[in-house]
């Protein structure tokens, strides 16, 4: 009696070494979340729609809670013990997809950390750029920036307005159905950056995409519930 069994591979679509390197560590998170050498993440979306961001070995390093109000579209930052590391809040009356990220659970100006925005107010492909909030340098030049295609969890994260590599996304590739693998993906992390702050990146990307599809599918009810109506008061008129 033969038994067939059904192997699922999965392959890692490896991101390419940047042929620069940082010689200094990026710490913008904290310190603790900065090594000395280069490594890779996994971010899988769990039941509840929220990242847990785990190493190699499985071991969770981070998680990303949504926290959502009636007026702010929220992240949490957590540790592996669910203890509040930053706190994203997107700023509202805002063309720029503006966001504020915060030390701990505070939402104190004080507190913040850095910020980010679109620097155009209608964009085709991911592009997102940081201001530290303690930059010295000119107010216009980002100190960071992500960009790339979030749809393909293909994004990099540069420092500054440069070509210098802190972080590059790639997708989990599943050989059975050629598909890519949606809810999880990877994220190579160079030497000396703070990985905290990468997650912190994406995690906002992920919450401005989210909001998107939940606007886009809003207006298409929205739409559909006027056009309905109007059909009915049409219907009454000359009846």
């Amino acid at each position: 009696m033969s038994i067939s069994r059904k192997i699922c591979v999965c392959v890692l679509m490896m991101a390419q070494p940047s042929s620069t390197h940082l010689s200094y560590p990026v710490s913008v998170i904290g310190s603790q979340f900065v090594a000395p050498y280069q490594f890779d993440i996994k971010v899988e979306t769990n039941s509840s729609g929220n990242f847990v961001i785990t190493d190699t070995n499985h071991k969770i390093l981070l998680k990303v809670k949504r926290c959502d109000t009636s007026f702010h579209s929220q992240r949490v930052l957590l540790d592996a013990d669910d203890k509040p590391i930053a706190m994203m809040r997107k700023k509202i009356m805002t063309g720029h997809d503006r966001w504020e990220i915060f030390r701990g659970d505070s939402k104190s100006s004080s507190d913040m950390i850095f910020s980010t925005k679109t620097p155009h107010m209608i964009q085709f492909k991911t592009c997102l750029q940081v201001f530290l909030a303690n930059k010295t340098s000119s107010k216009d030049v980002c100190d960071f920036k992500i960009q790339g295609s979030w749809s393909k969890r293909n994004c990099t994260i540069f420092k500054g307005d440069t070509s210098t590599t802190i972080a590059q996304m790639y997708k989990m590739k599943s050989m059975e159905n050629v598909k890519f693998v949606m809810d999880k993906f990877m994220v190579t992390i160079y030497s000396n950056v703070d990985y905290a702050f990468v997650v912190t990146l994406i995690s906002i990307v992920e919450a401005m995409k989210s909001t998107d599809t939940r606007d886009a599918i809003a207006g298409e009810v929205a739409v559909q519930a006027g056009g309905g109506l109007g059909s009915m008061l049409g219907s009454v008129a000359f009846s």
